[in-house]
């Protein structure tokens, strides 16, 4: 994809949860490479942001676009093809934990269309060494610690060569240090890949170490913070 075409753009977009619109009037557009945080206190809206992107909520008012795809309107059949042009990281990791590391990413792959076994298996490998985890593949969920099943996570969404990830407070049940690793690996992936990351977090510490361009959700609206603005809300640290 070219790089100055944006991988994410709203224009004008109402962004609603449920029948409520949360956030009026977003302007926002996310490019290959970009690393943009959408921070914000509980129930500004960042999640919505979010389910709209992967086309779980509905978009009736204004423009959007994500990986080719247009979002107003989006036919049902479309949404599976659109969400696997990315790859999404949730807080709770949603593995399925009555089956291996290996068979978890395996199910991804049949899900999404991959049917030669001997590539699949070299896929699973190739994520599992980018994420540190080569070692883990016969482990069970239980068995590993939240890092652990986080960096899974992570792989998961790396499977498909995703041009975003969207990861929903991917640091959210990890303590200070889990946290940093779990980071310098969003970061590294985006540094080295290319590979854009939205990140939803109300966690300022993160932001403030790992810099990136940063979407401020307050009082119904989502704005882009300037370099030397200061973000004046009270955010957990």
């Amino acid at each position: 994809m070219e790089s100055n075409k944006a991988l994410i753009s709203f224009k004008g977009a109402d962004i609603l949860n449920g029948e409520a619109t949360v956030i009026y009037g977003l302007d926002m557009e996310i490019y290959p490479g970009d690393f943009v945080y959408i921070v914000g206190k509980v129930g500004t809206g960042k999640t919505s942001i979010i389910r709209t992107i992967i086309a779980e909520n509905a978009l009736e008012k204004g423009t959007g676009e994500v990986c080719g795809y247009s979002l107003n309107g989006i036919r049902e059949k479309d949404i599976p093809y659109l969400r696997r042009k990315m790859g999404v990281v949730f807080q709770d990791f949603q593995l399925l934990m009555d089956r291996s590391v290996e068979d978890n990413l395996d199910f991804v792959l049949k899900a999404t269309g991959w049917k030669n076994e001997k590539e699949a298996s070299d896929r699973i490998q190739q994520v599992l060494e980018a994420v540190g985890m080569e070692r883990k593949a016969h482990k069970m969920p239980h068995q590993l610690s939240g890092g652990e099943q986080q960096r899974i996570a992570i792989a998961r969404a790396l499977l498909n060569d995703p041009q975003v990830i969207i990861a929903d407070e991917p640091t959210g049940n990890l303590d200070e240090e889990t946290a940093d690793g779990i980071m310098k690996l969003l970061t590294g992936i985006n540094r080295e890949k290319g590979t854009a990351i939205v990140m939803v977090t109300h966690n300022r510490q993160i932001f403030e170490r790992y810099p990136g361009r940063v979407m401020l959700c307050q009082d119904e609206t989502c704005t882009e913070q300037g370099n030397d603005e200061a973000i004046d809300i009270e955010l957990t640290f």
